[in-house]
């Protein structure tokens, strides 16, 4: 049986949107929905995917708005990254496109393993023009659970890695 993969995958965003909620509920399988800002937690979880173990190692950030200086240590020995704006704020969205940026500067990387997740989906969508700006990603999958967030990641890295065959670009609605 081959030895699990070691990942670590760095969770960003804007401050309130969700990143603490999605990893636990991913980790722990629960559901919180209490505030209490991150400085920066650290999880870890075995899950297997396509046959492959994977140790994966969360890193949950603090909250991050377009005038941060993206952290240097968010981009080494990092594998992949998750980005997760509130469908609820534009502005949440905005700093979203703005980590991607910084992001690809500070890696030096064409490909960079990343997913886009909408979250506070369960919330009254303010504007429908956040959806358009997703689609400038031009890569959006109905992803309805944590699992299926961080099994996308995985496949993500894994085919910039060049071990998953290449798909589509697929474009979908949250």
């Amino acid at each position: 049986m081959p030895q699990p993969k070691y990942r670590k995958i760095a969770v960003l965003g804007y401050r309130s949107v969700g990143k603490s909620s999605l990893t636990i509920q991913f980790v722990e399988g629960q559901f919180v929905d209490s505030y209490d800002p991150t400085i920066e937690n650290t999880f870890n979880k075995m899950v297997s995917v396509n046959g492959q173990d994977f140790n994966l190692q969360l890193v949950d950030t603090a909250g991050q708005d377009e005038y941060s200086i993206f952290p240097q240590s968010h981009s080494m020995d990092i594998h992949g990254y998750v980005l997760v704006y509130s469908v609820t704020s534009m502005k949440s969205f905005e700093v979203v496109q703005v980590l991607h940026d910084k992001l690809l500067d500070m890696v030096g990387k064409i490909q960079v393993p990343t997913v886009l997740v909408g979250n506070k989906k369960d919330l009254h969508m303010e504007s429908m023009d956040i959806f358009v700006n997703v689609l400038l990603f031009k890569r959006a999958f109905i992803l309805q659970t944590a699992v299926e967030v961080f099994k996308r990641i995985i496949l993500e890295m894994e085919k910039v890695d060049g071990n998953a065959p290449s798909e589509e670009k697929k474009c979908a609605v949250m």
